[in-house]
């Protein structure tokens, strides 16, 4: 047979029950904040670890743009100076030849020298040709020293060839008075000729012997493997 509780006894009840409301819902809070905290770290990672990959990405693209940029104005600097070096290298070698060129001048005024290569000049002609009869070019000024080279031309071909060769100073068609002096030497009936000028052979030398003449001012070209 149940009896009824008293008000004590209700009262005592209640507050167990109460009680224990109130720690389970202590538990229950606690756990949602642990829970919560714990998604919360885990949010806050993923966006630090995003956040740093965006950085990272951002950085490596600026330093690789800072790296090109820095290659680029390198190379533009390099190459500023060396079209400078090249330039000035230019320059010297246009006035070293035509310092050579005004030198031209010093060789005519000493006859027997200018002779003797004038001679020179004339039998390379002729050994060119291997004609019977040729014919030479000169300036007005130099027809006597030009005749007298002739005549050692022409004795000499003879002591070296075994044969005459005929040689006229051709003094219709004269060289022009402005050059530098030198001959040349007209074969095969006036279709062939030799421009054995002086002003012709500089430029030849200018051609010929501009890797020597670089080689012997500025050093070997270590990089460059071809020099025919």
């Amino acid at each position: 047979m149940s009896h009824a509780m008293s008000d004590d006894q209700v009262a005592t009840e209640l507050k167990k029950m109460t009680a224990f409301i109130l720690q389970e819902s202590h538990e229950k809070s606690h756990e949602i904040r642990l829970k919560a905290d714990e998604e919360h770290a885990i949010e806050k990672s993923k966006l630090v670890r995003s956040e740093t990959s965006s950085i990272d990405t951002l950085y490596a693209k600026k330093f690789k743009q800072a790296s090109m940029s820095q290659q680029i104005t390198r190379s533009t600097l390099s190459n500023k100076v060396r079209i400078k070096v090249l330039s000035a290298r230019q320059e010297l070698l246009d006035e070293l030849f035509e310092k050579a060129r005004g030198k031209l001048g010093d060789v005519v005024k000493d006859k027997g020298r200018y002779e003797e290569m004038c001679k020179g000049l004339i039998l390379e002609g002729c050994y060119a040709l291997s004609e019977e009869k040729v014919g030479v070019r000169a300036r007005k000024a130099d027809y006597e020293v030009v005749r007298r080279a002739i005549e050692g031309a022409k004795k000499e071909y003879k002591e070296k060839v075994g044969r005459e060769v005929q040689i006229e100073l051709d003094e219709k068609n004269p060289q022009p008075e402005g050059s530098s002096g030198g001959v040349s030497i007209v074969g095969g009936g006036g279709k062939i000729d030799i421009n054995n000028t002086l002003d012709e052979r500089l430029k030849l030398l200018e051609t010929d012997a501009l890797p020597m003449v670089r080689t012997t001012l500025f050093g070997k070209n270590e990089g460059r493997k071809f020099y025919d």
